[in-house]
């Protein structure tokens, strides 16, 4: 595209570190950031090995254990399957063969590294960052290009700090309004989901724009970009404006005369007025509500003061026979409201929602009341930092007294890889990103909702309308 033309935010980025074209449809990227986990880099390091290849640039690398680890209180933290121990040993090794930074287990900086990244100030506007994570669309509600990648990807990342990377398409989602009582970022994002479906935005990088999002904090914005896969998505972006601006400056370590330089050449991340989306959506914010999935996939999802669907009313007989699966699966009759199904657990925590503000929201709710009876529900924060800041704000002892487990950081059940998981025919409110069968345990049944949503059904026992419960300041 030549340089006179209007672009997206998303040509300008990735014009911006493209180091050579290879075709109409391929360039050459430029990574600023890389991040690894303990389950998706033993193998592009043994690919190095195999070459005698070293790490190009390891200082442009972090790496964390997250998805594997106990989250239950212990001093020291200890792995004890063994399996997730080899995974953990193989990239300490790894990481200090080739000189990259690691938050270990016992690390206090320790956690997912979708919350460790933004929180330490590693990832500003402007930026490309990887990781072999799908979720690492996150890091566009900052203004920068994110995206998940594979294993041998991984490698190549590591090897040249570069990836032979495919274009997307464009697309931009305009939701003006203000979020009703009662909802938050992450019901906005089920909602939309719901609205375009699970493969609404696949292969798009999605720009968002419109006043609903101007309203959102960084942290709900990341929220947004986070879930943004689940429909598909490529990327997910939202340009930086002052909110951004402030989250940065508040995270980043930057003397004045470099944050002034910074400032100014982040002023031109924007779409341009007259760029050209492939595909464009609007919507208005006022139509959202409290939102809670009754099916296996993120887009199977309903105002929590709705019926569960029918597949007798899908639009297709592959839609219906969806339905009836999913149906099938998490045990919920059809044409019956979801508001009042039982729960057993409730995980509030992950990559979306297991920042300061998520468990602000949940210590506001909850304060002065327990979770009923036979209800299990755990609290787990996304790192040692939002641990200890949840206990400096005495966050945590609202927490507990109100009768959730307070744990240690770490991606816990978001995924059945460590000890934190479900019983087959368990049924769970869980302000994770995906309910897939078996995601969070064998059998068992996965709920998505706002963290609001969840501690209301810690409180109730059941799926509950938020909006029902008055908050305790």
């Amino acid at each position: 595209m030549p340089d006179n033309t209007d672009k997206t935010l998303y040509r300008k980025l990735v014009d911006a570190h493209t180091v050579a074209t290879l075709d109409e449809q391929n360039v050459l990227l430029y990574v600023d950031l890389h991040l690894m986990n303990e389950y998706t880099s033993p193998q592009a390091f043994s690919g190095l090995d195999a070459r005698a290849r070293p790490v190009r640039r390891p200082r442009q690398q972090l790496a964390v254990v997250s998805h594997i680890i106990p989250t239950h209180a212990e001093t020291p933290r200890v792995i004890r399957d063994a399996a997730s121990l080899r995974q953990a040993v193989n990239l300490a090794h790894n990481c200090e063969k080739a000189g990259i930074l690691l938050f270990a287990a016992n690390d206090p900086l320790q956690g997912i590294e979708h919350i460790v990244a933004p929180e330490l100030g590693l990832v500003r506007p402007g930026m490309t960052v990887l990781c072999g994570d799908s979720h690492t669309t996150t890091y566009g509600a900052l203004g920068a290009l994110g995206f998940g990648i594979g294993t041998s990807e991984v490698e190549h990342v590591l090897a040249t700090q570069t990836l032979v990377y495919r274009l997307a398409q464009t697309m931009r989602i305009t939701i003006d309004g203000t979020l009703p009582y009662g909802t938050t970022s992450k019901d906005l994002v089920l909602w939309l989901i719901a609205q375009i479906g699970a493969q609404g935005a696949r292969g798009y990088a999605v720009e968002f724009a419109g006043t609903a999002f101007g309203a959102l904090s960084a942290e709900a914005r990341m929220t947004i970009c986070n879930m943004t896969v689940e429909a598909g998505a490529r990327a997910a972006l939202i340009a930086p404006d002052a909110t951004t601006l402030d989250y940065v400056r508040a995270h980043a370590t930057m003397d004045e005369a470099a944050w002034h330089a910074a400032e100014r050449d982040w002023s031109s991340l924007h779409t341009d007025a007259g760029a050209v989306f492939d595909a464009e959506f609007r919507f208005d914010a006022s139509a959202v509500a409290p939102y809670v999935t009754w099916g296996t996939s993120p887009d199977q999802a309903i105002a929590v003061d709705a019926l569960v669907p029918a597949a007798d009313d899908a639009p297709t007989p592959e839609a219906a026979a969806a339905t009836r699966r999913a149906l099938d699966y998490i045990g919920l009759a059809p044409r019956v409201p979801i508001v009042g199904t039982p729960v057993d657990r409730v995980f509030i925590g992950s990559c979306t929602n297991g920042r300061i503000e998520d468990l602000r929201i949940v210590a506001a709710l909850v304060r002065g009341r327990h979770v009923a009876a036979g209800v299990r529900a755990m609290v787990v924060p996304g790192s040692g930092s939002v641990r200890r800041q949840a206990e400096a704000e005495g966050l945590a002892r609202v927490l507990i007294d109100a009768g959730f487990e307070w744990r240690e950081p770490g991606c816990s059940m978001c995924l059945a890889m460590n000890d934190d998981v479900l019983v087959p025919g368990e049924r769970c409110a869980s302000t994770t990103n995906r309910n897939f069968e078996g995601r969070q345990g064998r059998g068992g049944r996965t709920h998505l909702m706002s963290p609001a949503m969840a501690a209301a059904a810690a409180l109730t026992g059941r799926i509950t309308d938020v909006r029902t419960l008055e908050t305790h300041q």
